[in-house]
């Protein structure tokens, strides 16, 4: 760590940490043609953007109504099945990202967490991977703080409250936007594309493991 200008490494979660895939909550529960609406980019149903509004900090209650209105009884259901079995897509984490933590960790680097969850299923990401407790320093969670990324806030608040300067970090997402919001704040902020270019990327800003 000495030679490096890089003190503090953030991680994403769902699709940096551990795979995220609503397909594998709802495929076998649910017709084949539903599932694959759900799951399309251009989802009819709104599952993810029910859940962006989770992730930036309101409460199921409150969604689920919505939810019936816009969708229909059948299709409100599958979306409270998703949220209530949410462990059910979250099914591993992604190849070498824990001994990539473990090796940042073992060799004195900060390592901390910045996620777009909701504060109603974030728990469910720490009790099926116990290990994050162990890896993790910290985490902020948008919908705790009722931030969200991209918006420069939330990557303020995960600073200020790590005590972590901006220039010495690097921060891993699967999202170009939320990479272009850290990048903004300062951060070097990198599309994550795996654990063996996570390595690459954080060994060409110095960092030796």
């Amino acid at each position: 760590m000495h030679d490096s200008p890089i003190t503090d490494v953030i991680f994403d979660f769902c699709g940096v940490l551990f795979d995220w895939s609503t397909r594998a909550c709802l495929e076998g529960h649910y017709p084949d043609d539903v599932v694959d609406a759900i799951c399309a980019d251009d989802d009819p149903h709104g599952f993810f953007r029910y859940e962006d509004r989770m992730d930036a900090g309101e409460d199921f209650a409150r969604i689920y109504p919505d939810v019936v209105r816009e969708q229909g009884e059948d299709i409100a259901r599958i979306f409270k099945y998703y949220i209530e079995h949410y462990g059910d897509a979250l099914p591993r984490m992604l190849p070498g990202m824990e001994q990539l933590l473990r090796d940042l960790k073992a060799h004195g680097y900060g390592v901390w967490g910045l996620t777009n969850w909701s504060h109603e299923t974030i728990h469910i990401a720490f009790d099926k991977y116990p290990v994050l407790d162990d890896l993790l320093d910290g985490t902020v969670v948008s919908g705790v703080e009722k931030m969200h990324k991209p918006n420069a806030d939330i990557y303020e608040l995960a600073l200020s409250r790590f005590g972590l300067a901006a220039e010495r970090c690097v921060f891993f997402d699967d999202t170009a936007k939320n990479v272009a919001g850290a990048n903004e704040v300062g951060i070097h902020g990198l599309l994550f594309s795996g654990a063996l270019a996570a390595r690459d990327s954080l060994a060409a800003l110095g960092v030796r493991l």
